[in-house]
């Protein structure tokens, strides 16, 4: 009571206590990113110029992904599928609104007219023919009696709705795009317009990479000058070393041996009755599929196989076993086994060609098929005489004759059958089984009349196969573990750059994996690692940190070794790609220092090299024989006038000297309506993608997914 009555007499104390702190929490929330103020990072997976794309409507949308594209989509591509959705929409509804493009009812029922809703029954009226009162009602009727299918349906409508916003948009757009009659004109000379040259190329190879130094300060400047080309996104370079959880050969020995044992008798103490009883083993066992039940993977399948059914290991072992032998154990891909033969049906699989006749009326004959079943019965037994003739072609007679389409394209082999298999007609069943290889019969069916041809005939066994996977044991688990955390510890302890130190030591590999990105979940030699990457892009991880990855089939123990951001790459990175375009930049000055002023044939003799012709080349198709392609070559060219010779070109893969030595333009056409027409189609079919594109590269963008995903 005493501590009661305090207390009642602190109340007030309390009350601002417990204030203070609400407002604290509250108020601290300010100042962070995941409070009040962080509702950008904290609440919206983008940012689109300026518009949010909230996370909790895009989780939806990623479940609903989840459901229409199934398992076979991981959880990141969806997320990025349904991103660049988000993105598309966002964007083009930006534009929508700027231009004030919107849809009516009625113009949504337009739409649906030339879709695949307009085929769906359910908005048709009794003639097939979509309705729009049909739809209507349907859709009224679905919103008072049936919520699920109206509130499926309002999602299907603003689908339809932004498809028809983006038609309206992307045709407004393509109403100003077209081609004149005089670009028709120059994209006929493009093609058409021809020039023979003769040229001397000093290659670029012919100067050793090793005599030309290029500085960093160069490497540098070349970025500077060429800042588009060298743009880069934030990513991560690391390397780890797998320890793949697999069987050792203990491992196999001890499953080979178990499924072994199960080959014979044990016995076993029953305490209850005081008894020591004997357990048939696999081979001696009455109940087999009580014995795999107990004992394998796999369970005792009473199917009749061919040889060509059986694992190709051992398919030509067991066809020739007498029923009841065993044979194993053996391996089988991951697995021990041992084969019984429990049964042999000798000719019990066989193969046919057939050649239907059909008649009207017949089960499933084509509308187009007229004959009567007389005439069918008299057409067969033509084909029958003409398949028994001693040099008859049945595949070919089947090919031109033969009433199943099918069958037809397949010379009339239908593949082998097994007497148990009710697939086929009875009367065509009793035929395969009742005759011999190579004979040829008519049976009638439903289908028609069928002339026959047995092509073959194997013998078939059940198999009952005792299975048992080889899979690490636990003593391997454990020391994968150990060996794993040992090497981590060890590469810790060492210096940030002796990773690949430790790994030699232990004689493991190391597995780099460079420019990684933010929402990548794939890497190479590790497949879906979603876990690797957000570590290495944690704000946490520093270059030189290393951590252990538990897997589903083992451990990795990753290093993050460089950290790109985004922007203009470093000379570090771009080296790669500008070495090579100075380089090439350089020996070009190098080679026309050397040969200015001199002309082809001085500069063959000088060089060691020999003139060359080239004949017809394009503009369209600018590759010269002998060279390559070299866009600036042949458009210098038919700069030239025939007979002219030109200054020395630097070209993709030298530097060249060239003589005109004939000009000829496309034959003279009346207009170019055509190919301005063609121009037009080509580049309104561009449109769609091309104007979208140009709009996301122009937007700005945040992207958040990393933070949530």
């Amino acid at each position: 009571m005493a501590i009661l009555e305090n207390i009642r007499k602190r109340t007030t104390v309390l009350i601002l206590i417990i204030g203070m702190a609400l407002f604290a929490f509250v108020i601290s929330g300010v100042f962070t990113s995941d409070g009040l103020s962080g509702g950008k990072v904290g609440s919206a997976v983008a940012e689109v110029n300026g518009e949010t794309i909230a996370i909790d409507a895009f989780r939806q949308k990623v479940e609903q992904a989840s459901r229409q594209y199934g398992p076979n989509f991981s959880s990141t591509q969806l997320v990025n599928t349904v991103y660049d959705q988000e993105i598309r929409r966002t964007i083009l509804n930006q534009q929508f609104e700027d231009l004030g493009i919107d849809v009516e009812s009625d113009q949504i029922v337009e739409f649906i007219k030339n879709t695949g809703y307009a085929q769906d029954p359910t908005f048709q009226d009794d003639n097939g023919v979509f309705n729009e009162e049909v739809f209507r009602r349907t859709i009224a009727d679905w919103k008072e009696t049936n919520p699920l299918a109206y509130d499926n349906w309002l999602n299907i409508e603003k689908s339809i709705m932004q498809s028809a916003k983006e038609q309206l948009y992307f045709n407004l757009v393509k109403a100003g795009v077209g081609a004149t009659l005089a670009e028709g004109e120059f994209d006929y000379k493009l093609a058409n317009d021809k020039v023979d040259i003769q040229y001397v190329r000093v290659p670029y190879n012919s100067i050793a990479d090793s005599t030309i130094q290029v500085s960093k300060e160069e490497i540098n400047a070349y970025i500077k000058e060429n800042k588009e080309e060298y743009k880069q996104e934030k990513a991560r370079d690391l390397r780890f070393v797998f320890f793949e959880e697999k069987p050792s050969l203990e491992d196999e020995n001890r499953v080979k041996d178990d499924v072994a044992d199960l080959l014979n008798d044990s016995v076993e103490y029953n305490q209850e009755r005081n008894t020591t009883d004997t357990i048939l083993g696999f081979a001696k066992t009455k109940d087999i599929a009580a014995f795999l039940d107990r004992n394998s993977d796999t369970k005792f399948d009473t199917i009749f196989k061919a040889k060509n059914e059986l694992p190709a290991v051992v398919a030509d072992t067991l066809m020739n076993l007498p029923v009841g032998s065993v044979y194993g154990p053996y391996r089988d891909s991951d697995s021990f086994k041992v084969s019984k033969i429990t049964d042999k049906i000798a000719d019990g699989s066989v193969k046919s060609s057939h050649i239907l006749i059909a008649y009207a009326g017949a089960e499933r004959a084509a509308p187009d098929i007229t004959r009567t079943k007389e005439e069918a019965e008299k057409e067969a037994e033509r084909m029958l005489s003409e398949a028994k003739k001693a040099d008859a072609d049945f595949a070919r007679l089947a090919k031109e004759n033969s009433d199943d389409p099918t069958a037809a394209q397949r010379a009339g082999d239908i593949g082998y059958f097994q007497e148990s298999n009710l697939g086929l007609a009875e009367a065509y069943r009793k035929f395969l089984f009742a005759n011999d290889l190579g004979d040829i019969g008519l049976v009638e069916t439903p289908f028609g009349f069928h002339v026959i041809k047995i092509d073959d005939k194997q013998d078939i066994v059940q198999v009952a196969t005792l299975s048992q996977a080889i899979e690490a044991s636990e003593e391997t688990i454990n020391t994968l573990f150990t060996d794993a955390t040992k090497f981590e510890m060890s590469a810790i302890d060492a210096e940030a750059n002796a990773f690949s130190d430790v790994a030699k030591e232990s004689e493991y590999t190391v597995r780099p994996v460079n420019k990684i990105k933010e929402m990548d979940e794939n890497l190479p030699g590790l497949s879906s690692q979603r876990a690797i990457v957000q570590w290495a892009f944690n704000d946490d991880t520093e270059v030189g940190d290393i951590k252990r990855f538990d897997l589903t089939s083992g451990y990795a123990v990753v290093q993050l070794t460089k950290k790109h951001q985004e922007g203009v790459m470093s000379a570090e990175d771009a080296s790669a790609t500008v070495l090579p375009k100075i380089r090439k930049d350089k020996k070009a000055a190098q080679i026309i220092a050397e040969n200015k002023g001199r002309s082809m044939d001085d500069i063959v003799s000088n060089n060691g090299l020999t003139i060359s012709n080239a004949s017809s080349l394009t503009r369209n198709s600018p590759t010269i024989p002998g060279a390559g392609k070299e866009p600036l070559v042949v458009g210098k060219a038919f700069g030239l006038e025939e007979g002219q010779v030109s200054d020395l070109i630097q070209g993709d893969t030298g530097v060249f000297k060239i003589k005109v030595t004939k000009k000829e333009a496309g034959v003279s056409l009346p207009n170019f309506s055509t190919f301005s027409d063609a121009l037009s189609t080509s580049n309104r079919n561009a449109v769609n993608s091309s104007v979208y594109n140009a709009l996301k590269e122009g937007a700005e963008i945040e992207d958040s997914r990393a933070v949530f995903y």
